[in-house]
């Protein structure tokens, strides 16, 4: 493998944070505390081996790649826009959220797991949108960066 497989990649970790954080939801409301904790913890991994990805493409990859000048680029930008502050956001929420459910603080891990899984979920998804739209749908043109 080398750097230019990262953001598929990142893109495969992202699409399974997602579906582990679904299974979690999923699981928790049907009362399976320990499945929905064993889903998380995957997400959680899952997450943390995208970051590790993201972080490596970005600090080895020289330049930046641009969407093209087309009908779609504001939406794109919109889409890159909120995803890239609520995964800045999201980062200090799982912890909290993780933290109180290490600790057995369960209401309060409850409580803010209401906004930490839906902001985790739309970055997971957003994520795939992204490298779909930047790689796979508008990829950007040889010599073009």
């Amino acid at each position: 493998m080398n750097l230019a497989d990262l953001p598929a990649v990142n893109a495969g970790f992202n699409t399974l944070s997602t579906l582990f954080l679904t299974l979690g939801f999923v699981f928790i409301r049907r009362g399976r505390t320990e499945a929905h904790r064993n889903c998380m913890v995957a997400a959680l991994c899952t997450s943390t081996l995208f970051l590790a990805g993201y972080l490596t493409y970005h600090f080895n990859v020289p330049g930046v790649t641009r969407f093209p000048d087309n009908a779609f680029r504001p939406v794109y930008l919109v889409i890159l826009l909120t995803h890239t502050i609520l995964a800045a956001v999201i980062l200090p929420l799982v912890i909290t959220t993780v933290v109180f459910a290490i600790r057995g603080r369960f209401e309060r891990h409850k409580k803010i797991a209401r906004w930490t899984w839906p902001l985790w979920m739309y970055v997971s998804v957003t994520g795939v949108l992204i490298y779909l739209l930047l790689y796979q749908i508008f990829p950007p043109q040889a010599g073009g960066g």
